[in-house]
Formats: C-alpha cells, structure tokens, sequence
C-alpha cells in the first residue's frame, strides 16, 4: 500500500524512503530482543517488509534516520520520537480490532494504545490527514474521537479494486472460504476447532467442499493439526493469494479480519463477528484503483500547508 502511495507522491515530483514499522525506547527494546515478533514489529511481518523492499529495490532508511518533509505511515498506534512532531499522513490499512476491554482500559494511554491494536487507530491526533476505505469507517473513527475534519473518504489501496481479483488462474471454484486469523499469536482467544467445526457445518449445509486458508502470521503446525481433527476432508492451503480466493468462493467464514473488506465488496456471503449491517456501512470505496493518487493529494495539500513563503525552495522528501 505504501508503496503505490509513494509511486504516486513520485509521480508529483517527491523524493520517497521506505521503512518497516520501527519502535524506540523501550518497545524498540523489546523488539530488538524479540519479544513482539507477534507484532509488525518483528517476526514475519518485519522479515516479509524486508524481504519487499529488496525485491522491489525500493530506496530504504531502516528507522527513518532521514530528514524528511512528510511522513506518511499505516498506523499510529506507536509513534516513534522521530516521527512525532514532523507533518503525518496516516492511511487505514484494514479492518479494525473489535473494542474489547483493552481498548477502554488504554485509549487516552499514550504508547500502551498499542495493546488495544488497531482498535486505536487514529486516537494520537497526531496526523494532518487520516485517510479512509469509507464513509462507514469515517462514521467509526469520528465516533471514536477522531476530528472529523481531518478524516477524508480516500478509499485505500488494496481494497479499492476488488472485481480485479476475479480474474485469476485459480482452478478452484464455488467453495466454502475458511480464512483463519492470529488472534492467538497476538495474545486474544480462540476456539480454533468451534470455528473449523461452524465453517465445516455451513459447507454442508450449502453442499460445497470447504477449503481453509491459513493465516500467514500463525502457527501452521498447531493450525494444520487443528484441521485435520476438526475437518478433515478440508482442502489445507498454507499459501496462495487470499483475495483470489475470496474472489473465487461462495461464501467466507472468518473472525475479525480484513478479509471481509473484499468479500464484501465482490458481495460474498460472508460469515464472521462483525455485523452484518456494519460491515455493509463500512465496505470500502471502489474506485477502480485510484486511492493511492487520492491519498497523494492529500499528502501534496498536507505539505502545501506546511510550506511557508521564506521556506528555502528544495525537493519534498517522504518516509513511508
């Protein structure tokens, strides 16, 4: 997502840097020792972030050492001190957790937002800009204590063209989507097998075969063990382009994820924790592709408003 974004900002003439989620003080600790490899943070996903930016070749200042004008970031659940201050753009990246008592307990708490997850985004108020997949999620984040005026319906990158998932070389067709989460690893509770136990019932019920899709940040191990006792005849993916799989079944059954967010803009039937008349409220803007250039004007005007006339003229630079 980010990168797209900065494609565009380039395509205005920026200057853009790339960084994995990075932390300082005393998270940034516990990060480097490995104690929040559950987390963006550190294990998979930073190794996968990495793994991105070397692949795609992509200009990278791990930690943000730069100097930079704007800085535009997926979440601000944690601000890293060179980040806090400088001109910030934050882009929703997916569905929200749920408000569950670690969001009450920690929501005016500074950096231990971070417990509650992505139920906090956008509660720092620390960004010029909050851009959004939708009316209904402008709707959420407002009734959170977000500043309405700083919130804009941009749609966002990697939702906002779903039909495109629907052309695809899957051979796979009208099945039963079992998309697991993480919410173990991420210190939340499930009952896996209850979940393999509802979504093999409702692929009876509907007559077509169940496939499950784990998720890339869980124990595939314990997962796959859980499969196989709950419902065996399942057809087990560990990899593969969830979002053509979405494209390509019937029905979704799923937890709190951000995978609802394209099944239900490809009108799915989806079956999940989020109501069903929210999750229609908060489908995401569908405008063919567009968001990353919607969200770099707004990046552009953030930075228009920070220019002063005796400003030494010089080329925008940007950290994603």
């Amino acid at each position: 997502m980010m990168h797209r974004i900065g494609a565009a900002l380039e395509r205005a003439g920026c200057e853009c840097a790339y960084s994995p989620f990075y932390a300082d003080g005393l998270v940034g600790a516990a990060a480097r020792r490995g104690w929040l490899d559950f987390t963006i943070l550190g294990g998979q996903a930073r190794a996968r972030s990495i793994d991105y930016l070397r692949r795609s070749e992509l200009p990278t200042d791990i930690g943000g050492a730069g100097w930079y004008d704007l800085v535009v970031t997926g979440t601000d659940v944690y601000l890293p001190a060179n980040v806090r201050g400088r001109p910030l753009v934050l882009v929703q990246e997916g569905m929200f957790d749920p408000e569950t008592w670690r969001y009450h307990l920690t929501r005016r708490l500074g950096p231990l937002r971070a417990l509650a997850n992505t139920a906090s985004t956008g509660l720092s108020r620390a960004y010029s800009r909050f851009c959004v997949a939708s009316e209904g999620f402008k709707d959420l984040v407002v009734a959170k204590g977000c500043h309405p005026d700083r919130v804009v319906v941009t749609g966002i990158p990697n939702f906002d063209d779903c039909s495109s998932f629907l052309d695809n070389d899957l051979a796979m067709r009208r099945y039963v989507l079992a998309a697991t989460s993480s919410l173990r690893e991420t210190g939340k509770a499930e009952d896996r097998v209850a979940f393999l136990v509802r979504a093999r019932g409702l692929a009876e019920e509907r007559r077509k075969p169940l496939v499950v899709k784990l998720h890339p940040n869980e124990r595939h191990d314990r997962a796959a063990r859980e499969v196989r006792i709950a419902a065996p005849e399942a057809t087990l993916l560990t990899e593969g382009n969830t979002d053509h799989l979405i494209a390509n079944c019937d029905t979704l059954v799923t937890r709190y994820s951000s995978v609802v967010l394209v099944a239900a803009a490809l009108d799915k039937e989806v079956v999940s924790d989020i109501d069903p008349e929210l999750l229609r409220r908060l489908t995401p803007v569908q405008n063919g592709g567009r968001s990353a250039e919607l969200i770099a004007a707004e990046c552009l005007e953030v930075l228009d408003g920070e220019r002063t006339a005796d400003a030494p003229a010089r080329r925008t630079r940007a950290l994603s």
